[in-house]
């Protein structure tokens, strides 16, 4: 199947939770580590990112208060909302991220994109869940 014939078969599931992208130097994210009490609860969605930059934290709203007075020098933003697609993506698959980012775009939807092993995922602003759900709703096979 091509990229938009998997959209149409895709379920999207919003998760309930509200989330936290963190930006932390490689010195802070050590600090962090030292304190195993300030790691994720594991029962929420929750990455870590590390490339020569940045440590990046995709936190719930409860992970991230239990780290906001540890990381005073870290960016923030939150607010998020996740959404997961739920159809197995294998590594074939060529556009299927590039076309949600292009059908969003459209519509003025910014957001964050993300992938796991096989999953596409992305973060839309809590303000812009309802339109994103909308303008999805008509390429894809439900909305959850």
């Amino acid at each position: 199947m091509n990229a938009s014939e998997l959209l149409k078969s895709a379920k999207v599931e919003v998760a309930p939770e509200t989330f936290f992208l963190v930006s932390l130097a490689h010195g802070d994210w050590l600090k962090l580590l030292e304190n195993p009490e300030l790691s994720p609860r594991m029962s929420a969605p929750f990455m870590i990112f590390r490339d020569r930059w940045e440590v990046t934290l995709l936190l719930d709203e409860t992970d991230f208060g239990t780290i906001r007075y540890q990381i005073r020098d870290g960016k923030t933003a939150g607010n998020y909302r996740l959404l997961s697609f739920d159809v197995e993506l294998d590594f074939t698959v060529v556009g299927f991220l590039a076309e949600v980012a292009r059908i969003l775009a459209e519509a003025e939807i910014s957001i964050v994109a993300l992938s796991a092993f096989s999953r596409d995922h992305l973060l839309v602003k809590q303000n812009d869940l309802a339109k994103t759900l909308k303008v999805l709703g008509g390429y894809v096979a439900e909305l959850c």
